[in-house]
């Protein structure tokens, strides 16, 4: 089959033949129609994550169709248009991932080939709304979002959130199922192209921390926050305690930015302030954001489309942070 192969830290990827997975108990074959670049798929090229191994096959998120089962009981699962969730491994709590969690795509074979094995139980129908290019998308980051939106950040509706760094797939995600689920929308930015996109998803005011006093602007026009998602951490995260209300939840994934800075734990302990560290998400919350999904009929953004064998060019889109949405690789 053929399959986009990384061999080496920073190295360009090569397309080319490899062995086609064989299917052991538990297992089914995927054909993928599509796939989609996450930024840890950008961090491993780079040789800046964990567990590195070479060659691998890259690949957290795709869509496509059951070609083979390894067991009789999954046959009626043959000619499904499916989508896969690429947390492998979660295990038996739902506050955390147990000691075996890992994701699709390192340590393991992903989805930027022809075909992919995974676990029955990590197979989902897809979303009939949804082209495969589109449930190609929403995997990592939609899942990623949705656990921090709902399960860690416990949303209700009417509340003021505040996502930061629009734009990014998880932080997009996290506007869409915020606004679906009613609650009052902002954003911030280094782009006023990106503003003015998530304002058209339902964002109601984005603020560009490039601007000199951007956190005086917000708090002008906003009495505080009881939700704030943050992928990016940095200096700025040190703000968020000033515009956050009491009893808020901050919850955070990814550190593009850098780490967590110094913090004033007296705002923290008098505004009774939740600091939530996230990842990724369970079964469970896989399953009910698919049921949100098709619920509220929601499409995913999508940036832009490459042929997979032009994978090359489309993940140096990521050099820039330039990006409202998911890249998408067509198969």
């Amino acid at each position: 089959m053929k399959a986009l192969v990384l061999k080496a830290i920073d190295e360009p990827f090569v397309f080319e033949d490899i062995e086609k997975p064989i299917l052991e108990s538990g297992e089914v074959l995927v054909k993928i129609k599509a796939a989609a670049l996450n930024r840890r798929d950008y961090w491993i090229k780079k040789g800046q994550y964990a567990g590195l191994k070479f060659p691998i096959v890259l690949g957290s998120d795709g869509a496509g169709v059951v070609e083979e089962v390894y067991d009789d009981k999954y046959r009626h699962l043959l000619g499904k248009e499916v989508v896969i969730n690429p947390a492998l491994k979660w295990g038996g709590e739902e506050d955390y991932q147990g000691k075996e969690f890992n994701i699709l795509g390192l340590p393991t074979n992903g989805t930027f080939a022809e075909f992919v094995k995974v676990d029955a139980t990590n197979i989902y129908e897809k979303p009939e709304h949804l082209s495969f290019r589109e449930a190609a998308a929403f995997p990592l980051a939609g899942l990623t979002a949705y656990r921090a939106v709902f399960q860690k950040g416990k949303l209700k509706k009417g509340e003021n959130v505040l996502i930061v760094g629009a734009g990014g797939g998880a932080a997009t995600f996290a506007l869409h199922w915020a606004v679906k689920a009613g609650a009052n929308v902002y954003v911030t930015s280094g782009s006023e192209e990106k503003i003015q996109k998530a304002k058209a998803l339902g964002a109601i005011e984005g603020f560009n921390y490039k601007n000199e006093n951007w956190d005086q602007e917000l708090m002008v026009k906003v009495s505080g926050f009881d939700l704030i998602i943050d992928s990016v951490l940095g200096d700025s995260f040190a703000k968020h305690l000033n515009y956050a209300n009491p009893g808020a939840r901050i919850v955070f994934f990814g550190a593009t930015a850098g780490n967590l800075p110094q913090l004033n734990g007296r705002i923290i302990f008098m505004k009774q302030i939740q600091i939530l560290g996230t990842m990724m998400g369970s079964p469970k919350d896989f399953a009910a954001m698919l049921d949100f999904i098709n619920h509220h009929k929601i499409h995913p953004e999508i940036d832009s489309e490459y042929a997979l064998q032009d994978a090359e060019t489309a993940i140096h889109l990521m050099d820039s942070f330039s990006q409202f949405g998911k890249i998408v690789l067509e198969v």
